[in-house]
C-alpha cells in the first residue's frame, strides 16, 4: 500500500494506459467534503499526473446513475468527474459504471460496509431475475471489461453501463 497526497502527486511512471479505481462514500469520507477531495479532486489528479506520464489511454470506475445534473450530491460529483475527465487530454477515456460493486473488500483493507452488505445479500439470490444494468457486479469483472475496452480502444469516450461491464467483463 502507497499513501499519497493527491494534491502534490509525484511524477508517474512512463506509459501508455492507466486505470483509476479511486472512490469512497459519503459515510466513510466522513463528509461530502471529503467524498469529493476523493471522487472529485484526487481522480482529477490522477489523471492529469497521468497524461503528464505520458497516458493517451485511461480506464476510470465511476457510478451508476452518475451525471452532472443529479440533485444527488454522490451522482452529481461523479457526473462532474466524469465531465472533467473528457478535458484533460486523453486520446481514449473509458468510463465504468458499475452498479453495486461486489467483491473482497477485506483484502483491501476496506472499511466493512453494512448496507453494501445487506444489499448483496439481498440481491445475489435474485441476479438472473434482476436487469443487468441493476444487479450487483464483481470487482473482477468490472476490471476485466475496462481492460478489454482499453484494448479495443478507439478515439474518444466510451462510457460502459453495468450491462456492458457484465456482457465484456465475462470470464
Amino acid at each position: 500500500m502507497h499513501v499519497v497526497d493527491f494534491a502534490a502527486l509525484p511524477p508517474l511512471p512512463r506509459s501508455e494506459w492507466a486505470f483509476c479505481t479511486l472512490g469512497t462514500t459519503i459515510k466513510v469520507a466522513g463528509s461530502p467534503a471529503a467524498f469529493r477531495a476523493v471522487d472529485f479532486d484526487a481522480v482529477l489528479a490522477f489523471a492529469r499526473a497521468a497524461v503528464q506520464a505520458g497516458v493517451t489511454h485511461l480506464a476510470v470506475v465511476s457510478a451508476l446513475g452518475a451525471d452532472v445534473r443529479s440533485r444527488n450530491f454522490y451522482s452529481r460529483t461523479k457526473g462532474e468527474a466524469e465531465a472533467e475527465l473528457q478535458r484533460v487530454g486523453l486520446r481514449h477515456l473509458v468510463i465504468a459504471r458499475p452498479s453495486l460493486l461486489a467483491g473482497d473488500r477485506a483484502s483491501l483493507a476496506q472499511a466493512h460496509r453494512r448496507g453494501e452488505a445487506f444489499a448483496l445479500a439481498l440481491t445475489r439470490p435474485l441476479a438472473r431475475w434482476i436487469p443487468k444494468a441493476w444487479r450487483p457486479i464483481e470487482a473482477a469483472t468490472v476490471a476485466r471489461a475496462m481492460r478489454r475496452a482499453l484494448e479495443r480502444a478507439a478515439p474518444g469516450v466510451t462510457v460502459l453501463d453495468s450491462a456492458a461491464l457484465q456482457d465484456l467483463g465475462r470470464p
